[in-house]
């Protein structure tokens, strides 16, 4: 996993560029989630030769021994993979004491739905900014980045406020952060037995429980978890 400035359109939201900003507490992080139109055009698809690896609407599976413990028993739900980069959020890894009723408290959004949501850590990469991973049939006024296999992505504040006021999305996981990779480094990692890839079911990201998505997409592809090794091969 590479440093904040690693992919390019990672620092094109909204101004802020990652490593410039003081260390925040989280009672001041959910703001982030507030700057409208963070994303905008910064995740449009780009063409990609035909030979390219595209995960887009894909899964990433962590595999043991990989080096990096932020990323252990990882489930990676890919927004983005073009030739410039990519970004992925974690689906199974929900945040310690944190619920998405602390974050609509903090950013002052009433709400007569106020789903007892839980928040993910969504990756180590732009801890302050939030993510909302969802299902198709809702689109924000302001952006969405639709995603191959009918899921969607939006990063505005309008969608915590469509959700607190029961209008939201009908399946949702809220993140903060997210998983980066520069050009051609995922490929490496892949190549390199870090990573099993699979298609990503519905089901399995918003519906299983979060201790249960792991084994459940190793299972999706064939493969056992118990009997799984650092060394196997990418699937």
């Amino acid at each position: 996993m590479k440093s904040h400035d690693a992919v390019s359109w990672a620092d094109c939201a909204s101004g802020w560029r990652p490593g410039h900003e003081p260390a925040l507490p989280f009672t001041t992080r959910a703001a982030m989630l507030a700057t409208r139109g963070a994303l905008g055009p910064c995740l449009t698809q780009a063409a990609k030769g035909a030979d390219a690896m595209d995960l887009t609407g894909k899964l990433l599976i962590a595999m043991p021994g990989m080096g990096d413990p932020r990323f252990e028993h990882s489930v990676v739900f890919m927004c983005s993979h073009t030739e410039d980069g990519a970004m992925g959020l974690i689906v199974n890894k929900p945040a310690r004491d944190v619920r998405l009723s602390d974050l609509l408290d903090q950013l002052d959004i009433g709400g007569a739905a106020r789903p007892e949501m839980p928040v993910h850590f969504g990756g180590p990469v732009d801890g302050v900014r939030g993510f909302v991973l969802h299902s198709a049939e809702y689109a924000s006024r302001l952006h969405t980045l639709a995603v191959p296999g009918g899921f969607c992505m939006t990063a505005t504040l309008d969608i915590l406020e469509d959700i607190a006021a029961g209008t939201g999305p009908q399946r949702a996981l809220m993140m903060l952060g997210y998983a980066g990779w520069g050009p051609d480094q995922l490929e490496d990692e892949i190549s390199r037995n870090g990573w099993l890839t699979a298609d990503a079911a519905p089901e399995l990201v918003y519906d299983m429980p979060d201790d249960a998505k792991w084994a459940a997409a190793l299972n999706s592809i064939g493969v056992d978890p118990l009997g799984l090794s650092a060394s196997a091969g990418r699937a």
